[in-house]
């Protein structure tokens, strides 16, 4: 296999030759506009084209009329990081023109709305004024419609400067406006518009060029958090309860549309699913961990202020030892921070929740197939080990479209755990609900309604021996926690496996959920322009299993790179594996934007540098 090509794709450079298939267009437009249509109309069509993309959405949090931004990256080695540098920009906003140019580095391509006047701010551009005013006057007679169509004349008049193929284009937009035919043929004929224009008005293309290829085959374009709900469903969730925030929000909303169709009785035509809205997260999570308690496949989605909130039920739970699913899209904070940007933020906070001693398992997807499987398999974990559970996505993976892989149908059953039922009750012969009987710290427990009359218990939250017996004994009291923190330790060889990439260097890098892509891009960045070769470690799950350590203990220096302030993931290694606290350094990136490729590169080089001036 070839080593994927580390050639810069920047704006910057005066070279004259086309550059195809490596570019990022982006669009500055009014927030409330219709230009997310338009926009994943590009989107779509440079996928269809067999081109691999991602689109990263930077939106206000407020209200519409407010400055919003969207990036689509197109890159023929299927890079699908953020770039900082912009190729192809679309200004349709008069609040942020001039900033957005200036920003902008050389030889970048700009379209613009020509009353917006442009083009004598930099020699350096090329610039393409637009009519766009006039062309939705022509396009389209219903004045109160013109602002939700002018963007879909952008979209055309991108496609010729660049060469994005019409029949794709209408193919996107029937699959957009599938419902709405009428919608469809005056959004079809706004594209049209701007491509006729486009033609006969502009004497030049862009040097950035896009042409088709055979890379998205079999491929789809979703957003993590649609794909966490088909992981929940396939695991069989039952109740799901949720209180609205950004940007968990369309997960629940997605479960409750696949519901609608695929949690029907085939008798009655009833769901058989139980989607709840709450009055806020605390009624949320209590409705949850009441589910579990019951029987339920149970969970909730919220952000890191939810998961605040939850906090003094997600530690009864944890003591109580009930099962709960809880999907934590993170964004910034602390306080409201920014509800719209994405951060790992949540990492040591979801690690040891609640008050008093805890820790609960917490999975890290990378991707859209991991949203999907970590989703898929958590209910699994949180049932064996009788313990909230946490999916740590974020706002970049759950609420942007991702190219992915089909998801395959789950092979065999569920894993409910320690479940003892009237027969097994029946043979027992001194049954307690929090008794160790395997060594393993995970007791038997039973779903209330059992027959047999055998296996009643109080749950509680305050303390309790083996039996369920409230006791204030301390010692009684140390022995269940110890137990609890064992069962939970016990988890790491169950959870997902951290994923390694070798290659002899004494580097080490460690990343994990959606700095993966970044960090992948850097690796060859620092190969390839630096001769800086480094070891890698995607980590997956916490708790560590004892290859995390080994696999630090291998390294002269270990770079863990993170989208917080305080470095989360290395503090917790700090914490958990104490002997490799001296090789961990962090790479920080919190500007809630989502993590850049060169942002790694460059913090690299320069520790290294530091590291060797140091010797």
């Amino acid at each position: 296999m070839s080593e994927p090509s580390t050639a810069p794709e920047s704006a910057a450079t005066s070279h004259p030759e086309p550059i195809v298939n490596r570019l990022s267009i982006q669009g500055a437009t009014v927030n409330g506009s219709g230009s997310q249509t338009a926009n994943n109309t590009l989107l779509r069509s440079i996928f269809q084209m067999g081109i691999p993309v991602s689109g990263k959405n930077l939106f206000p949090s407020n209200i519409a009329g407010l400055p919003t931004w969207f990036t689509i990256r197109a890159n023929a080695d299927g890079y699908t990081a953020c770039r900082k540098e912009v190729d192809v920009m679309v200004c349709m906003n008069a609040q942020t023109a001039r900033e957005d140019v200036a920003g902008l580095p050389a030889g970048t391509t700009v379209i613009f709305e020509e009353s917006l006047n442009l083009a004598g701010l930099r020699d350096d551009l090329d610039f393409h004024a637009v009519p766009f005013a006039k062309l939705v006057r022509e396009v389209c007679p219903v004045v109160g419609l013109r602002r939700l169509v002018v963007n879909m004349i952008y979209v055309g008049v991108v496609a010729e400067l660049i060469g994005i193929e019409m029949g794709e284009i209408e193919k996107a937009l029937q699959k957009a406006f599938a419902t709405k035919p009428k919608a469809l043929d005056l959004n079809v004929d706004a594209v049209k518009a701007g491509l006729a224009w486009a033609q006969e008005n502009l004497k030049t293309h862009s040097r950035f060029r896009v042409e088709r290829m055979d890379k998205t085959s079999g491929k789809v374009l979703v957003d993590g958090n649609y794909a966490a709900a088909v992981g929940a469903l396939f695991a069989g969730v039952t109740v799901a309860a949720w209180y609205p925030i950004t940007p968990s929000s369309s997960l629940t909303e997605s479960l409750i549309s696949l519901a609608d169709k695929y949690r029907l009785d085939p008798e009655t035509g009833k769901k058989n699913i139980a989607i709840l809205q709450a009055e806020d997260e605390l009624a949320a999570i209590g409705n949850v961990i009441g589910a579990a308690w019951a029987g339920a496949r149970a969970m909730t989605s919220t952000s890191g202020p939810g998961i605040s909130l939850m906090s003094e039920f997600i530690g009864l739970a944890y003591y109580a030892e009930v099962p709960a699913v809880l999907v934590n899209v993170q964004r910034t904070g602390p306080s409201t921070g920014l509800p719209t940007r994405t951060m790992q933020g949540d990492v040591m906070f979801c690690a040891y929740n609640s008050h008093g001693d805890t820790r609960h398992p917490c999975l890290y997807p990378a991707d859209i197939q991991e949203a999907y499987e970590f989703s898929l398999a958590s209910f699994d974990v949180a049932e064996r080990y009788q313990t909230p559970v946490f999916v740590l996505s974020d706002l970049d993976l759950g609420m942007n479209l991702w190219m992915a892989d089909p998801f395959e149908y789950p092979e065999g059953g569920i894993d409910r755990g320690k479940v003892l039922d009237e027969e097994a009750l029946a043979a027992a012969e001194d049954w307690g609900r929090y008794k160790d009987v395997d060594g393993d710290g995970i007791p038997y427990r039973t779903i209330p309604g059992t027959p047999g009359g055998k296996g009643a218990y109080f749950t509680r939250g305050s303390g309790h021996d083996e039996y369920a017996v409230y006791s204030e004994d301390g010692d009684v009291y140390a022995g269940n926690v110890d137990r609890i923190k064992r069962k939970i330790q016990g988890s790491a060889a169950y959870l997902p496996q951290p994923v390694t990439d070798d290659r002899g260097s004494s580097i080490g890098i460690i990343a994990y959920g959606t700095s993966h892509d970044a960090v992948r891009e850097a690796r060859d960045q620092l190969r390839g322009e630096h001769g800086i070769e480094t070891d890698y470690m995607r980590v997956r799950a916490f708790p560590f299993p004892e290859s995390v350590k080994t696999w630090i203990d291998a390294h002269e220096r270990v770079y863990v790179m993170e989208q917080n302030r305080d470095g989360q993931m290395r503090n917790l290694m700090r914490i958990e594996i104490p002997s490799v606290a001296e090789k961990l350094d962090s790479i920080r990136h919190y500007t809630g934007m989502p993590l850049d490729a060169r942002t790694v590169t460059d913090a690299v080089v320069a520790a290294e540098a530091n590291a060797k001036g140091a010797n």
